[in-house]
């Protein structure tokens, strides 16, 4: 009996010790992971911005706008400047309305308010279906792009719905999330355009004394 039960205690501490190197291990490896999934999360938005917006001098990320959109749903903005001067605003924004779940997109703004660009940052719809909004709403045929269109004047919904937009073909759901993703991202962009300008100009520098004439002892 007694063997018995020196056996099961053993067991039990051999479990247990098996249970912290485990779950030490997993530690380990999501410290280990943590940074080269961020890093790369970062390139992502980055190459995102950058597809989005015209040429720009500047650091997007470093300028980030974190703000909320009218039913207080995250957001977040990255003015874009060349040499000092605005040329873009792109808008990271979502819709949960998706057929199959969210669909994430960044959107590029003129400073106007034209849509100039945009980047389908996480989308699950059907493939063959509503995946094609990845070049869809920029392909120049009928009423589909919506590039060069201003929200402000444009009806950005779809044709079906009275809207200005043709829809993917059999993918009317997906086709209603990606505008209504991209009608948040323009909402966000009428937040934050205000207080969005052009980079202030740096001081001159100030010019040398003129020490012509000046007397010194010597």
């Amino acid at each position: 009996m007694k063997k018995l039960q020196s056996s099961l205690t053993n067991m039990v501490l051999s479990l247990g010790i098996i249970a912290i190197a485990a779950a030490a291990l997993l530690a380990w490896m999501n410290r280990m992971t943590e940074e080269p999934i961020r890093l790369a999360e970062l390139a992502k938005q980055e190459s995102a911005i950058k597809e989005v917006s015209p040429d720009f001098t500047n650091s997007p990320v470093a300028e980030e706008i974190l703000t909320r959109s009218a039913d207080g749903e995250a957001a977040a903005c990255y003015p874009a400047r060349n040499n000092g001067r605005l040329v873009g605003v792109a808008v990271k924004t979502v819709s949960h309305n998706g057929f199959n779940g969210d669909i994430e997109l960044m959107v590029g703004f003129t400073p106007e308010g034209s849509i100039y660009n945009y980047s389908v940052l996480k989308q699950g719809e059907t493939p063959g279906l509503g995946t094609r909004m990845v070049d869809w709403f920029k392909t120049d045929k009928n009423r589909q792009s919506i590039v060069g269109r201003a929200p402000a004047r444009d009806n950005m919904t779809v044709s079906k719905d009275g809207g200005d937009v043709d829809a993917i073909t059999s993918a009317t759901i997906s086709s209603r999330a990606f505008l209504d993703a991209v009608n948040r991202a323009y909402s966000v962009f009428q937040q934050v355009s205000a207080q969005i300008g052009d980079a202030p100009a740096a001081a001159p520098e100030a010019a040398p004394a003129d020490t012509t004439g000046v007397v010194t002892n010597n």
